[in-house]
């Protein structure tokens, strides 16, 4: 891990204001790598890629850093269990002095089609055990979210199967387009804005 990733956070309030904490949420585990519940992780991953930076297992998951024309974009893969996401949120953002409306966290998203981002300032948890834990651990529903759609095409009865399935055919050739997408989102958040950023990329 690079020493500047641990370093102590600068109370300089310019710079604070400049560094964003992305989290990707998933389950932690080879089985899980191409689900998709991991959508999280898969957009921080496409990211730190596209930027050429390592994650590094750090407390209470894994880390990259990269910079963005001035911003600095910590990128986080929790390793707690999806139900204890809130843990690494909240021990990453007091860390870093991050502040909630420089927070977004990326989770997959039934109620959305395949592939369409929808970005919110704050929400409920619509049942996401990932969202819900952030929630609970924060005492706050008023932080950046970004859902990935996966759509909802699975018999009844079969939920649990399907968002912890992987891809099928169709979605993995659509998947790579999507994701550049996605990071185009993620890098509009913290260089224009929350506003700017769910005008220009929400429902594509």
């Amino acid at each position: 891990m690079k020493s500047e990733l641990l370093r102590t956070p600068q109370n300089n309030e310019n710079e604070v204001s400049k560094k964003f904490l992305i989290v990707g949420l998933g389950n932690i585990g080879a089985e899980y790598v191409n689900t998709r519940h991991n959508i999280g992780f898969k957009v921080v991953d496409h990211l730190a890629k596209q930027e050429s930076v390592s994650f590094e297992t750090v407390k209470l998951g894994a880390l990259a850093e990269c910079k963005i024309k001035g911003r600095t974009l910590l990128l986080l893969k929790p390793n707690t269990y999806m139900n204890l996401s809130g843990k690494a949120v909240q021990y990453w953002m007091e860390k870093e002095k991050i502040a909630k409306e420089n927070v977004l966290v990326i989770t997959d998203d039934l109620n959305l089609p395949f592939g369409t981002i929808r970005i919110k300032p704050k929400g409920s948890d619509g049942g996401h055990n990932g969202l819900k834990s952030i929630q609970q651990t924060l005492n706050t529903s008023d932080y950046p979210r970004f859902r990935f759609g996966i759509s909802d095409e699975f018999k009844k009865g079969k939920q649990v199967d399907y968002v912890l399935g992987e891809w099928d055919d169709q979605e993995k050739t659509a998947l790579p387009e999507r994701l550049d997408m996605a990071i185009a989102a993620v890098k509009s958040f913290a260089l224009a804005g929350l506003g700017n950023t769910m005008s220009e990329f929400n429902g594509k």
